[in-house]
């Protein structure tokens, strides 16, 4: 969805940064800006940095919560038929960035849910201060990672949903940024 936001983002005419993890696909749009970045810490990092400076953030990366407490610059033999690794949790970067969010700012995120969903993603509106948030379903075929379309429902600060049918992510891309605008209007 990152990618779809940020194409038609750019088609919209906005100037856009997209901070991209490793994926094996890349925007159509050749005026974006691309920062690539290969952990969740360099994603907070170029998030963080850049925000104070944009009118809109739209977080729609599945950034891993936990990290490796102890990285190891060498190969781990194996001693024994078990490992344990210790995690340590990841900069949340929707809270990061709402924690510093100005009244001119818009902050999208994006939740994807298994139980719940709607609830769920209502408390991480509130909790993450969030501006929008665009809930996935994994229950829905067709939605979610690894298909070229999506179905979303859109919740905004002033609990008002809107649910979409199925579509290409292009579609869902323009549905989330018309919703944006009609927040700034």
């Amino acid at each position: 969805m990152g990618i779809a936001l940020a194409d038609t983002a750019a088609e919209y005419g906005a100037i856009v940064d997209l901070v991209l993890g490793p994926v094996n696909i890349a925007p159509r749009n050749s005026s974006i800006n691309i920062i690539n970045v290969t952990t969740a810490q360099s994603m907070a990092y170029e998030c963080i940095s850049r925000f104070g400076s944009c009118d809109i953030a739209i977080l729609a990366a599945a950034v891993a919560d936990y990290t490796p407490a102890k990285v190891s610059g060498e190969k781990l033999k194996k001693e024994s038929a078990d490992l344990f690794l210790k995690l340590k949790p990841t900069t949340d970067i929707a809270e990061t960035l709402g924690q510093s969010k100005k009244p001119s700012q818009i902050l999208a995120g994006f939740a994807l849910e298994t139980d719940n969903e709607l609830d769920n993603a209502k408390g991480k509106l509130l909790r993450k201060n969030l501006d929008i948030i665009i809930l996935n379903s994994l229950r829905e075929d067709g939605a979610g990672f690894g298909h070229e379309t999506n179905k979303i429902t859109i919740i905004d600060r002033n609990n008002i949903i809107d649910k979409f049918e199925l579509k290409s992510k292009e579609d869902a891309a323009a549905d989330i940024l018309e919703k944006i605008i009609s927040l700034i209007r």
